[in-house]
């Protein structure tokens, strides 16, 4: 084993030991394992921090995260997610278990949005939770759900995981903005269309009646109330159309070069678009006066610090790690075992599963991404497929008890002992996960487009 590995072997255990163990955020062990990992390069060690936070500062994912998480503030705080949930509480409330269906639903349009699977479960489940309860749910069915579904939140593009994958060198060296995007949206929607199909077999199995309207507002009322909402997708389309598919490949040809249109970067833009999209509809609800716009502003800082500093020692620590020679040592090693893809996708699926038991995706993805990227794409896997997997895979932290914050969250809100839905969860949402995360490694469910 060399002196890299042996680096990585520490780096990971320092973050789950702190987190876990000491009980301190993950902010600090990011921090911590930067600083430790950087000794591994000796008499080296300062040249490497400082060439490792010129790189992470200088990162485009961090700015990319930055605006991501200005773009979920703003959505929440002008109301726009709650118009949203209205128009699906319109269309679905009036069928049996409707309520279920909006909450797993929207989970996956927030999850596009804020890209947290415990933010996910506060926002949509504050509404969707108390619903299922009064519409023939039972209180641990209705904590099971909300907490099966926060996986969503990095199942779906944008997320920090996705963005700390990204931030890695063997990973942005092979792997696309554009394609990780695009891709990661379509292995989201298969864990979506399983999610709808669970609940409608616990709709068909528990008899559950229509659900109970405390509005009795139509789909036609709620659209008129709340259309302008659903232009915030518009900043997700039109950058996608923009870059991938037919009509990029018509402004490619008729108005722009493609070295113009490969500059383009989703992640840079989605957020920018939804954001003026966000400011320009919900401009009522935004105070005018600067004494409560700083202190509305105020209210995002929390958000800002802990995942600024997650990225940014990230790739940091990712910097320093491929500086003393971390990708080659895990070529060699990976390359050693000589395992099938079906297999390597198999070890490397448990493996995070069980990393992500104690810690977020975020910690999961920032901890063992790179490894588990390079052992993947080492036994034939396609880079781009390899991405996805590990963050479908890492999308399982939300319904993994004993340590997903979302289990405690939707338990909270339900008024149940979360130790009720611990192996439902395991059951329902995080071995069948896992198991379209191994089919995606493995090519049968298709992600490249």
């Amino acid at each position: 084993m060399g002196i890299a590995t042996i680096a990585l072997a520490v780096y990971v255990l320092l973050i789950i030991a702190w987190v876990v163990i000491v009980k301190r955020n993950i902010g600090e062990a990011m921090i911590l394992g930067f600083i430790v990992t950087a000794l591994f390069g000796g008499g080296n060690a300062f040249t490497l921090m400082k060439d490792g936070i010129v790189f992470g500062a200088t990162h485009q994912v961090l700015f990319a995260a930055m605006s991501f998480v200005f773009m979920a503030f703003l959505i929440e705080q002008t109301g726009l997610i709650k118009k949203l949930i209205n128009i699906l509480n319109s269309v679905f409330g009036r069928l049996p278990g409707g309520a279920a269906y909006v909450d797993t639903i929207a989970s996956a349009i927030f999850g596009t949005i804020s890209g947290s699977g415990s933010g996910n479960t506060a926002t949509v489940g504050a509404i969707t939770i108390p619903w299922m309860n009064k519409s023939g749910w039972s209180k641990d069915q209705s904590a099971m759900i909300a907490a099966g579904n926060a996986g969503m939140g990095i199942s779906f593009p944008p997320n920090g995981s996705m963005f700390i994958l990204l931030g890695a060198a063997s990973v942005s060296a092979v792997v696309t903005e554009g394609q990780l995007y695009v891709s990661l949206f379509l292995a989201g929607a298969y864990t979506l269309i399983y999610r709808l199909l669970i609940v409608f077999w616990f709709v068909k199995k528990n008899k559950i009646k229509k659900a109970v309207q405390e509005s009795e507002d139509t789909f036609l009322t709620t659209l008129k109330k709340g259309w302008a909402s659903l232009l915030i997708f518009l900043g997700i389309l039109i950058p996608v159309l923009v870059t991938i598919g037919p009509v990029s490949e018509f402004i490619e040809k008729h108005i722009i070069t493609a070295d113009a249109l490969n500059s383009i970067s989703i992640i840079v833009w989605v957020p920018m678009l939804i954001i003026l999209i966000t400011l320009i509809v919900g401009w009522r609800t935004i105070p005018k006066k600067p004494k409560d716009l700083m202190s509305f502003l105020e209210k995002s800082i929390p958000s800002f610090s802990l995942i600024g500093v997650i990225l940014l020692f990230s790739f940091a620590a990712s910097d320093v790690l491929k500086n003393i020679g971390l990708a080659d040592e895990l070529g060699s090693m990976m390359g050693s075992l000589d395992l099938s893809a079906g297999l390597m996708a198999l070890i490397v699926g448990i493996l995070i599963i069980l990393v992500a038991t104690p810690l977020t995706a975020t910690a999961t993805v920032t901890a063992i991404g790179a490894v588990a990227f390079t052992a993947l794409v080492s036994s034939g896997i396609n880079p781009v497929v390899a991405a996805v997997a590990i963050l479908v895979f890492a999308s399982t932290e939300g319904a993994s008890p004993p340590g997903g914050a979302p289990i405690f969250i939707a338990s909270g809100i339900s008024g149940v002992d979360p130790v009720k839905t611990f192996v439902p969860l395991i059951v329902y949402y995080v071995i069948p996960i896992a198991a379209i995360a191994w089919l995606i490694a493995v090519g049968w469910l298709p992600v490249l487009v």
